[in-house]
């Protein structure tokens, strides 16, 4: 079958898998406080550990961009920072309160947005001070990593944050391209993100990313070639290329400032990954998972060799606890046990948190079923590999072979006894193996309205 056949019948919609079971199937919509709760000293007593993952989710942007689908908060109103910043300290002190005998090690601590440069670098690092309880960190104990946008990301922001322990930023980048850049409504220039990498590198940090989309709207073959052309003048040290998921039905207007007419689709869009991604492994990165590169020195490409990878709802990450807390407005929180998540509007989240309530509106237990097999597709999303043998219910590994059966036959995917092993073929289509293991996926139940496309 012909790469273009291949693409015609996987291309449907599916998860992304950084948790499972996928968000749409969660089974709790109104999580109770004392539910998540007692699923977060469930694990502390089972995982024995004190070591946590921090996710801050800093929501404020002063622009729309039309490629986004963050939970975000568009206003140039920065009289907003303090009281959210306020609104995340009492959030740590409830689970302080609530969940931990003594202060947490944090292992790893990650700014996502919206746009965390919104905020002043004097109040992040008041925030951080707060949270950690002490003046700066040991970059060798805690990775800590922040998404930074070229625009408004200053030599302030670069110095206090690399002061206090940060060693890692990702740059927003997503074409270079004017047509592209006015499209989806993010226009910065090369030199712009040029100045803000040099400043970072001469301050010190060792882990620089830039994020690029393909697929984006107007996006052709010249275009992702000349951004990726551009990127590797810069020689960031890591380089993620994701897939533009284009789910208006969620995100509403804000993914319809442009004519469905104007996506690459199907093979067209898989075409910009490929010639990308030849141009990537040339210069010398390796592909992480499916939609990262790292320079072969990268802690990323190690984790990689060492079977260290790990996924959560940050995406890829060389950090493994077995907690991770999510701090803000619709921030997920993961206890292995269960997943919650917090309000999704500012003002909501605000109110619950001044009431003395963790934030959570909803979310999930699961059922020992889910932990074997949310297992065994973080292994295929992380390692391209899984363990069939880990499942316990005869019947539920019939069913899985058979939906396995066409990609097995496509040679995507190969079966060995109980061994499933994603092949080099494959790799593009990991989201339509994994899905073979997502029980929730197959109960019927259409994802049309769901999910983005697989390719």
């Amino acid at each position: 079958m012909s790469d273009k056949d291949l693409i015609r019948k996987y291309n449907v919609p599916g998860p992304r898998y950084t948790s499972y079971p996928t968000v749409p199937f969660w089974k709790n919509p109104d999580l109770h406080g004392n539910e998540w709760v007692d699923s977060l000293k469930r694990n502390i007593n089972h995982f024995k550990t004190a070591a946590i993952s921090l996710y801050i989710h800093l929501p404020f942007c002063e622009s729309l961009c039309t490629f986004c689908g963050c939970h975000k908060r568009i206003t140039k109103n920065h009289s907003v920072e303090d009281p959210y910043i306020q609104a995340l300290i009492k959030e740590w002190n409830l689970y302080k309160k609530t969940i931990f005998q003594t202060s947490p090690i944090i292992k790893e601590l990650h700014f996502g947005g919206g746009t965390p440069t919104f905020f002043e670098a004097e109040k992040l690092l008041f925030l951080l001070q707060t949270l950690f309880e002490v003046e700066s960190v040991d970059p060798e104990e805690c990775e800590l990593s922040f998404e930074a946008h070229p625009g408004n990301t200053t030599e302030d922001h670069l110095q206090k944050l690399f002061t206090f322990g940060f060693r890692r930023l990702s740059l927003g980048i997503q074409d270079y391209n004017e047509i592209v850049q006015k499209a989806i409504h993010r226009i910065q220039t090369f030199e712009e993100v040029q100045k803000v990498h040099n400043l970072a590198r001469s301050i010190g940090y060792s882990s620089i990313s830039h994020d690029l989309v393909f697929g984006l709207p107007k996006q052709t073959m010249e275009h992702i070639m000349h951004t990726v052309d551009l990127t590797l003048k810069l020689r960031p040290d890591r380089i993620s290329l994701y897939s533009y998921a284009h789910v208006p039905w969620v995100k509403g207007v804000g993914q319809r400032g442009f004519s469905e007419e104007d996506l690459p689709k199907d093979a067209d869009k898989r075409a910009l990954y490929e010639a990308a991604k030849s141009r990537l492994e040339e210069a010398g990165y390796l592909e992480i998972g499916m939609d990262h590169f790292a320079l072969p020195h990268d802690s990323m490409a190690i984790a990689l060799s060492k079977k260290e990878l790990h996924r959560n709802f940050m995406g890829y990450t060389t950090q493994y606890t077995d907690l991770l807390i999510g701090l803000g407005m619709s921030a997920i929180s993961d206890s292995w046990f269960a997943f919650a998540q917090n309000e999704k509007h500012v003002e909501d989240y605000q109110e619950r948190v001044d009431k003395g309530e963790l934030p959570v509106f909803r979310g999930h237990l699961l059922s020992d079923e889910d932990l074997i097999l949310r297992k065994c597709i973080l292994d295929l999303m992380c390692h391209f590999e899984t363990n069939l043998s880990t499942i316990e219910d005869p019947l539920k590994i019939t069913e899985i072979k058979t939906r396995l059966a066409d990609l097995i036959q496509d040679e995507l995917a190969e079966l060995n006894e109980n061994r499933v092993v994603v092949t080099t073929k494959g790799v593009p289509f990991v989201r339509n193996i994994c899905m073979a293991f997502d029980s929730y996926l197959n109960q019927g139940v259409t994802t049309t309205n769901l999910f983005s496309k697989t390719i």
